[in-house]
């Protein structure tokens, strides 16, 4: 059963959590299998966006939908993880390249320095009218140099976005995705996480908490082995037997696709009735599959001009991620 365990270490300033996706990873690659599966390469990338989205969802107070993207230059064009507030989950990517074993992330989403990290954050509750929030990153250095290590990517985000210092590790193959997140608490407390921390002050702790520091060395130790195969109580014990913790109750991560059919017809009916009616008198139906779990989708010339005759045609617009 997939798990996330959140922790904090005793009378430090220092919290964790530790991910790992099993039974939801592997629903993810099912669900993929008809099309051909991933090259190993894009599946482990996809596994560690899909951890660190969970890690991510989880670490803050957010009544909305975690999107995180990558825009690429090289064959994998977008792989996308999207995690909702119970941990429900899902994930895809477009491959329009030849992969080559042993590919980078460069190779894979950067060759020529172009592609982009972004996570978004989609409220469930928002006004009409009000965006999603969204930060990007690029996938390169402050030199330009590439970055071959997508936790690098997340950590220099966090680091950004919220003036903490954060150390990530996720490693991924076929049967499991997992992450271990450790970051410094920010310095007025849990309780100012909002919006009313003094980020000023949490800026000026950036890379200067001894704690901090010694408990992401240990957390660097952690072989991609290691997160891949052993369980939370093992891994731990390993990393941290020496520290005091505080462990809290695990929530369990699932997969779950939210596309339906009203989904689609909405995406449809934002083509317009031109557009839709010249696919039909071009193919006599639409057939639409779900990128993330593969359902399918069909609507014939009656059931295409449904989509702007009948009440539902008055539904909103599918968000950007369908």
């Amino acid at each position: 059963m997939s798990e996330l365990h959140k922790f904090i270490f005793d009378g430090l300033p220092v919290r964790g959590m530790l991910v790992r996706l099993t039974d939801a990873w592997q629903e993810i690659l099912k669900r993929r299998e008809a099309g051909g599966g991933y090259p190993s390469e894009v599946l482990q990338l996809l596994g560690e966006m899909t951890a660190a989205g969970a890690l991510m969802q989880s670490n803050i107070k957010f009544n909305g939908a975690l999107v995180l993207q990558i825009f690429g230059d090289g064959p994998v064009k977008l792989a996308v993880a999207e995690v909702q507030p119970d941990l429900s989950l899902r994930a895809t990517a477009t491959v329009t390249g030849e992969v080559l074993p042993g590919d980078t992330l460069s190779r894979l989403v950067n060759v020529n320095n172009q592609g982009r990290c972004a996570i978004t954050l989609d409220p469930k509750d928002k006004l009409p009218g009000r965006q999603p929030y969204q930060g990007v990153v690029p996938l390169f250095g402050d030199q330009h140099e590439k970055i071959e290590n997508l936790a690098e990517v997340l950590e220099h985000y966090m680091l950004q976005s919220e003036q903490l210092d954060t150390k990530l590790i996720l490693a991924a193959d076929g049967q499991v995705a997992a992450g271990l997140l450790i970051q410094r608490l920010p310095v007025k407390g849990e309780g100012n996480l909002e919006s009313q921390r003094d980020r000023d002050a949490d800026e000026d702790q950036i890379g200067r908490n001894e704690d901090y520091k010694r408990i992401a060395i240990l957390a660097g130790t952690l072989k991609r082995e290691e997160l891949l195969t052993l369980d939370a109580d093992t891994l731990l014990h390993r990393l941290f037997w020496e520290e005091k913790l505080t462990r809290f109750v695990p929530s369990t991560p699932t997969f779950a696709c939210s596309c339906s059919q009203e989904r689609v017809s909405s995406m449809l009916r934002s083509l317009g009735t031109a557009e839709v009616e010249g696919i039909i008198a071009e193919q006599g139906r639409i057939d639409v599959g779900c990128e993330f779990c593969g359902a399918q989708y069909g609507f014939d010339p009656v059931d295409a001009a449904q989509i702007f005759t009948s009440p539902a045609g008055q539904l909103p617009p599918a968000p950007t991620v369908q």
